[in-house]
């Protein structure tokens, strides 16, 4: 994770990946997790995501970690909520009702920090993370969150014609990361010719980690 690189990406506004629109995959498939509202839902490397207001609207609580603190301001700021900020060991923490951000390393969370954790919607952390630090990632979240069952998108294509981020992960890694303690169940995929840094053919997966 190259925090210099995205806090750049914050500080200059480049923040193309940032979507104005909940993600349809996370729409169309949230339900299937079966969660009851007021369950707590964690996003890992969270930025100011329009998925946290969807959530939120739809009854369930979010918990997030960011190392970058300009975006979640402008997250408190566009959701029109005064947070309350505290310190938590090494990190910050930004809270109101439904809502506990965690400002700092994501591998400086604990368990106890985040409270029983109902699922998790991994959008763009996995994604974002070189290969190395992937593995040290996802050990590290299955840890915190107790094995809690996941949304998780990824993105497929060849790495080889750009570098990521995001970057390019295939069924065989996620096997790798989370076989031994899930069910990898891909959902869905969607092919499309997209601009990442040139056009590249790409496939947008969704899927469902569970016990």
């Amino acid at each position: 994770m190259d925090k210099k690189f995205w806090k750049s990406k914050w500080d200059k506004n480049e923040i193309r990946f940032n979507q104005s629109k909940p993600h349809p995959l996370l729409v169309k498939h949230f339900d299937k997790l079966s969660l009851d509202k007021g369950n707590r839902v964690f996003l890992p490397l969270c930025g100011k995501t329009i998925d946290i207001a969807w959530l939120i609207s739809n009854g369930f609580y979010v918990v997030g970690v960011e190392f970058v603190e300009l975006a979640i301001q402008q997250l408190f700021n566009e959701l029109e909520i005064e947070p309350q900020i505290e310190q938590v060991g090494e990190l910050k923490l930004y809270r109101s009702e439904n809502i506990d951000i965690f400002v700092g390393d994501f591998f400086k969370v604990r368990g106890k920090m985040l409270k029983p954790i109902n699922a998790v919607y991994d959008r763009a952390a996995l994604v974002a993370l070189p290969e190395k630090k992937r593995i040290k990632y996802a050990k590290h979240l299955v840890s915190i969150t107790k094995k809690a069952p996941q949304i998780l998108i990824t993105f497929d294509y060849n790495q080889e014609e750009i570098s990521g981020p995001p970057f390019s992960i295939n069924s065989d890694e996620i096997k790798m990361h989370y076989g031994d303690k899930y069910k990898t169940d891909l959902i869905e995929s969607i092919y499309s010719y997209s601009s990442l840094k040139k056009s590249v053919s790409v496939a947008e997966n969704i899927w469902i980690l569970s016990e």
